[in-house]
């Protein structure tokens, strides 16, 4: 879910601003990464959306709160890297 969601946000940056953009793979990639990773510093900032998905008593809320940080995520990194590349070009 994650990572499905940083693809989709690190491609949303790097199309919403030229400056930003890797193309669709290096957008792509640097979602899935970006999303991967905030994906997992998640439940430790909110043990709550851990524990209810461990229970089983997954919600709503614990899938939207997934699936906006993955997308946080992969759009964040997505940026960094595409400043980053673009500023030593």
């Amino acid at each position: 879910m994650n990572l499905v969601a940083g693809a989709i946000g690190g491609n949303a940056a790097g199309k919403a601003s030229p400056t930003f953009d890797l193309g669709t793979l290096g957008n792509t990639l640097a979602g899935l990464v970006g999303g991967g990773v905030l994906g997992q510093l998640i439940p430790l900032v909110l043990p709550a959306v851990s524990a209810a998905a461990q229970s089983g008593n997954l919600t709503i809320g614990g899938v939207l709160t997934h699936l906006i940080g993955g997308g946080a995520g992969g759009a964040i990194l997505t940026a960094i890297i595409g400043g980053l590349k673009n500023r030593t070009a």
